[in-house]
């Protein structure tokens, strides 16, 4: 499995339209052309970017760990499923975010996309930054890295 590499500054214009950088389409081959499933962050406020072979891996796992015939865990299929959308490239390379997206992830102008293992994400870039100097403290990440990679 290749993972996505990459941290880009992108503008969205007034429609909700961001061209897509040219290196993650480069990286993505073939995929580009199979579409992308993009839905409101899971722990922030950003949005989140997958190819559709990621999604449906995604889907697999949730598929594998939860019931639809169990209330509780069909409500957590549905919860995390909830705004997801499938959105394509446009001839110009530019992905369209829907509106209510662009509220969710409190988007602006300035964004950044940035790749996270098997997804990107999109967020504002005020709030980008300042999420890489709160959500976590230097010691924290190194103390997590620590004792998870071994």
């Amino acid at each position: 499995m290749s993972y996505l590499v990459g941290h880009y500054n992108c503008k969205m214009d007034a429609k909700g339209r961001v061209l897509v950088p040219s290196e993650f389409k480069e990286q993505l081959g073939e995929q580009v052309d199979e579409g992308f499933v993009l839905r409101p962050g899971l722990h922030s406020t950003c949005l989140e970017l997958y190819t559709r072979k990621d999604w449906d891996e995604v889907q697999d796992q949730l598929r594998a760990a939860f019931s639809q015939f169990k209330a509780k865990q069909e409500a957590v299929l549905r919860k995390y499923n909830a705004g997801a959308r499938f959105v394509k490239l446009d001839a110009s390379g530019r992905l369209q975010i829907p509106k209510d997206l662009i509220d969710k992830g409190a988007l602006v102008k300035d964004l950044v996309i940035t790749s996270v293992t098997t997804k990107m994400e999109i967020w504002d870039k005020d709030r980008y930054t300042k999420s890489l100097d709160e959500d976590i403290s230097d010691a924290e990440f190194f103390d997590l890295l620590d004792q998870n990679i071994k």
